[in-house]
């Protein structure tokens, strides 16, 4: 037969895992929470970077109007014009 002492340090092992866990679940579980809030906000800050950068490149290609690129015009500069497809690419 079991004695009492056992069954005691049996249970008090059994309710003590128990808190255990559901602590740790709790903490791991803010933590990924943590991790996936600084993941969206690192996501989102990489999208607007991204958007000004295109934006930009738009902006300097809308405003680069000056460049001609008909070589038959006098004005053509193939100079300019090779150096807009290093600046573009």
């Amino acid at each position: 037969m079991v004695s009492s002492t056992v069954n005691v340090v049996r249970y008090s092992a059994l309710v003590s895992g128990i808190a255990y866990g559901w602590y740790h679940r709790r903490t791991l579980q803010a933590a990924h929470t943590q991790h996936k809030v600084e993941q969206a906000v690192h996501d989102r800050e990489r999208l607007v970077a991204e958007a000004k950068k295109a934006w930009k490149t738009k902006q300097e290609a809308v405003n680069d109007t000056t460049l001609v690129t008909d070589p038959e015009d006098p004005q053509f500069d193939l100079e300019k014009l090779i150096a807009k497809w290093e600046k573009s690419s």
